[in-house]
């Protein structure tokens, strides 16, 4: 004889309701391996609270981290990208520039502008590697040179701050790779009329950002650790058919070997440029 199905059983005898932790409140240090609460890395500047392991922070958050409160006045916002080539791989260039537009909230993969470092004026431009790689299109080598040539007239400090793992955007070009001279030609004109340039480099600042003005800084500034230089180390790698020193590409060989002028911890940013500012523009 079979037996009675079992009665469905209601809210009240099933007791209350476990909670799941919510997503995104932990994340992994990728250097030291431990699962850290994300809003401690935030408190601090992006570090990991266990080995220091320098985050990836957004354009708008640097700027934030560097200048004084409501002292950004933002250039050249107005500038969108556009497909000159009809360039398509996986999808159309064009479809990958909306998306990377509503992903990041960013226009381009640069951000420039004036703003105040503890009371100091100062032109500022940001690249930031989560829009394409923070690759350099023609709207990243226009706003750019635009902030070159505006910090010349006004007699400012230029700081780059360099964030991209991609090079000139193939997507466009030849009118990508000419960026690559453009700016590096503002920047001599910079250099003639007497102004301060710092490059601040983070991981990653590869490729044609490398190659050009992210190296011409009169005060080169890194982030620990951070990957810097042309080609990718198993690019090289297996190029040069050697194996490579240990080390190789980042920001405490670069230093050793002269390309990097001193190592700069995060929190330490803004007190560091302050005083290369009051130094150098007195």
């Amino acid at each position: 004889m079979a037996s009675a199905p079992n009665p469905p059983v209601t809210a009240e005898q099933a007791g209350p309701k476990k909670r799941g932790v919510p997503e995104g409140l932990w994340i992994r240090c990728p250097d030291c391996k431990a699962t850290i609460f994300r809003k401690q890395v935030e408190g601090l500047l992006g570090l990991c609270p266990d080995c220091g392991h320098h985050f990836y922070v957004s354009s708008r958050d640097r700027i934030r981290q560097l200048l004084d409160e409501d002292s950004f006045e933002e250039w050249d916002a107005e500038l969108r990208p556009c497909d000159p080539l009809g360039f398509a791989d996986k999808r159309p260039y064009a479809q990958r520039l909306v998306e990377e537009q509503k992903k990041t909230g960013l226009s381009e993969a640069c951000v420039s502008g004036r703003g105040y470092l503890r009371g100091r004026p100062l032109a500022l431009g940001i690249t930031d590697s989560a829009f394409i790689m923070g690759s350099m299109g023609s709207v990243v080598g226009e706003k750019l040179t635009r902030a070159i040539e505006r910090a010349t007239q006004s007699k400012l400090p230029m700081v780059i701050v360099s964030g991209s793992g991609g090079g000139a955007r193939m997507h466009e070009g030849i009118l990508s790779l000419m960026q690559m001279g453009k700016v590096c030609a503002a920047l001599a004109r910079f250099h003639e009329a007497g102004g301060l340039f710092v490059s601040v480099l983070t991981n990653p600042t590869m490729g044609g950002v490398a190659a050009s003005f992210a190296s011409l800084g009169d005060v080169v500034l890194a982030e620990p650790k951070a990957l810097i230089g042309f080609a990718g180390p198993r690019v090289v790698e297996a190029t040069v058919k050697q194996t490579l020193p240990e080390g190789f590409q980042t920001s405490e060989f670069l230093l050793k070997h002269g390309f990097v002028d001193r190592i700069v911890r995060r929190p330490d940013l803004r007190g560091e440029l302050s005083r290369i500012i009051d130094y150098c523009c007195r």
